[in-house]
């Protein structure tokens, strides 16, 4: 089984954020950031099933979602999967943005970029409210690490 920590694309949070703003930028609708949204969900490393359980659990997100991290020379690296597919692609784009960061780094990032990439306004309340949860559980995490 490969290793199912995200090891970041982009130097930083701040690129990372830009990147998927651009790449977003390409898409004429929501239906097509849908589809791109799910097929970052189907790239996502595979997320081992003996973690899927109420200890890797994120509470407050309607669909499964299971969230699992480690620590490595200062860094978080994060894992993440859901049983639905536009979460999972959530998951995906939230673990680009945020796994493989320093603690300090991590705490820096405002969540306002959910609302400033379009994601925010398109997603359902539940998904909005879940991603949220996700995003509550990462900073959760690297509070212990500050």
């Amino acid at each position: 089984m490969s290793d199912p920590f995200i090891v970041p694309e982009e130097e930083s949070a701040a690129e990372a954020i830009e990147a998927i703003r651009e790449e977003l930028e390409l898409f004429d609708d929501w239906m097509q950031r849908y589809r791109y949204l799910i097929d970052l969900g189907e790239k996502l490393p595979d997320f081992p099933s003996e973690w899927q359980n109420d200890q890797f659990r994120v509470v407050g997100c309607q669909s499964q979602v299971w969230l699992n991290f480690h620590e490595q020379e200062g860094k978080l690296f994060f894992a993440g999967s859901s049983d639905a597919v536009i979460v999972k692609g959530l998951i995906a784009l939230l673990l680009r943005i945020y796994s493989g960061r320093d603690a300090v780094e991590i705490s820096q990032i405002d969540p306002i970029f959910i609302t400033d990439l379009g994601l925010a306004g398109a997603l359902s309340a539940n998904r909005s409210n879940g991603v949220a949860s996700m995003v509550k559980a990462i900073q959760t995490i690297t509070q212990r690490y500050l």
